[in-house]
């Protein structure tokens, strides 16, 4: 009798638990954007004859039903923590944590990838900038300088090689050892612009650039939770998102070829990514005017996103730079909406996108 009651007392104490929780979810506002993942939550799906005939509703609710569900963020967290709290597990979603700062587990060098990332470099260059002055540099992830760890690293020597081996006739410009983790955002996989003074010296001294006293001042824009910071789901200390300005940076304007629009260099971002303030982020081309330049010199900027803040510090050396983005267009339309004459050109590559091999 005794354990009849206490199965009975389970039972309906768990069916309450279920009726709070659905109640709860149902009277909580929808939430439109998760901060911490930096992407949009799915809304409540239309209901329509077509979508309950062809399935799609049910993967519409359950998706609904997974990004709105109450205490969510809380359950990630929870489920991070225990991973690697208690299971004792090197990495939780392929992320891990040391000394406060957030790394991807991305080791596996493919050798393919780095080539034909490197062919499509060298068709660009062969179609349009054979007599011109062309060099190409390449940004180590930020995994590369930590030391005295076991996990596993990209074998970076090898893709060094297989990219100078394809890029026969560019200039390459080493700029490693001008970099450490303290270059690198703790929560982010880019690095931070105002840590790269270093950067900006080498290039121009490797490309027969003025090195400028450019005077800046760093303006504060508040905390930056960056990309891995939503994706380990476990609550870490926030970077700061720094931009650096002066008098020249101000007055520079930029024109999106994909919107058509004017703007400035920097802008308030139009998504959850506060990194977008940096050129509206990614976008196909992108030019930077210096109306008080005291050169009409040009630069042709190929690159991914690490380029848009570094772009910034190089208009003082420069009337024009045009940042393209072959990851979003084709290498064949190129000359359709860039005159190619007599400009300078850096390809600024990061060993993430160049392991990708997604470079039309």
């Amino acid at each position: 009798m005794k354990d009849r009651v206490k199965d009975v007392v389970v039972t309906l104490s768990f069916i309450a638990i279920l009726v709070i929780v659905f109640l709860i979810n149902v009277v909580t506002k929808d939430k439109e954007i998760s901060n911490s993942e930096r992407r949009k939550l799915a809304s409540f799906p239309e209901i329509t004859l077509d979508s309950i005939k062809s399935g799609d509703l049910s993967g519409d609710l359950e998706k609904y039903f997974s990004d709105q569900f109450v205490g969510r963020e809380e359950l990630r967290s929870f489920k991070t923590f225990w991973s690697l709290n208690v299971f004792n597990q090197k990495d939780n979603n392929e992320l891990f944590v040391k000394d406060g700062s957030i790394y991807k587990m991305d080791y596996e060098l493919k050798d393919k990838n780095i080539e034909e990332s490197s062919k499509k470099i060298k068709y660009v260059y062969d179609t349009y900038l054979k007599d011109m002055n062309v060099y190409y540099s390449i940004i180590p992830d930020k995994n590369y300088y930590l030391e005295n760890d076991d996990h596993l690293k990209m074998d970076y020597e090898k893709l060094k090689q297989i990219i100078g081996e394809n890029l026969q006739g560019l200039e390459y410009i080493d700029i490693w050892d001008d970099l450490s983790l303290d270059n690198y955002y703790k929560t982010d996989l880019h690095w931070k612009q105002e840590n790269l003074n270093q950067v900006v010296k080498t290039l121009r001294e490797e490309m027969n650039l003025e090195d400028v006293e450019d005077n800046y001042t760093i303006q504060d824009l508040g905390d930056f939770y960056g990309t891995y910071y939503g994706q380990l789901g476990i609550s870490v200390a926030p970077d700061k998102l720094n931009v650096l300005v002066n008098s020249e940076l101000m007055k520079c304007a930029t024109y999106n070829y994909e919107t058509r629009q004017t703007s400035r260099v920097y802008v308030t971002p139009r998504t959850s990514d506060k990194y977008d303030v940096f050129l509206s982020g990614a976008t196909p081309i992108i030019t930077i005017t210096n109306p008080n330049s005291t050169t009409d010199k040009e630069l042709i900027l190929f690159r991914d996103s690490f380029g848009s803040s570094l772009a910034p510090l190089l208009v003082s050396n420069y009337k024009k730079i045009t940042l393209v983005d072959i990851r979003y267009m084709s290498s064949k339309i190129l000359d359709q909406y860039i005159d190619f004459t007599n400009q300078d050109v850096l390809f600024l590559y990061s060993t993430v996108v160049l392991n990708q091999n997604i470079l039309k």
